[in-house]
């Protein structure tokens, strides 16, 4: 039974049973601040730095796939990556937000989508780093250049996943 210590009294049982029931609301906080924010499905909010023009060819790649892009400017992307629920490591330079789904990089319209097609239970999508040949990283001093690279799906909870590849 309890070989090393003594039971714990029912009240006590019954204290830290409720404290986890109480605090478990608690997790769902930031999913939950995201989505409350969230506009109209085809309008993507956008925050990103000054002085990055890679991030204007994005907005101008989803634009053309009929989204409705709200820009923010901000000093650095990293506190908002936080607030939506995105690690750090996923990172790009570039973060929106569509339909309560959090975007972080340069995520094609396609996979915005289907994301909004399908509608998981995630944060959102990712694509980490700044792929050349991504919507944004593809214009004319690419010279038609393409790297391999997937887009995840950042789950709320466990690992991302991959949700669609490129090539």
């Amino acid at each position: 039974m309890y070989p090393t210590s003594t039971p714990p009294a029912p009240h006590a049982r019954r204290r830290t049973l409720l404290t986890a029931l109480a605090l478990a609301p608690l997790a769902t906080l930031v999913p939950l601040a995201v989505r409350a924010e969230a506009g109209p499905a085809n309008v993507i909010d956008l925050w990103k730095t000054r002085t990055c023009g890679c991030c204007g060819d994005w907005v101008k790649h989803v634009e053309q796939n009929g989204f409705t892009v709200r820009v923010h400017e901000v000093d650095d992307t990293a506190p908002i990556r936080r607030r939506m629920g995105i690690a750090q490591e996923l990172g790009s330079c570039h973060t929106g937000l569509v339909g309560g789904y959090a975007l972080e990089g340069h995520v094609p319209a396609s996979s915005i989508q289907r994301l909004l097609a399908e509608k998981p239970d995630a944060v959102g999508l990712v694509v980490p780093g700044m792929p050349v040949g991504s919507p944004g990283m593809d214009g004319p001093v690419y010279q038609g250049q393409v790297q391999p690279y997937d887009v995840l799906l950042v789950r709320k909870w466990g690992q991302p996943v991959v949700f669609d590849s490129f090539s």
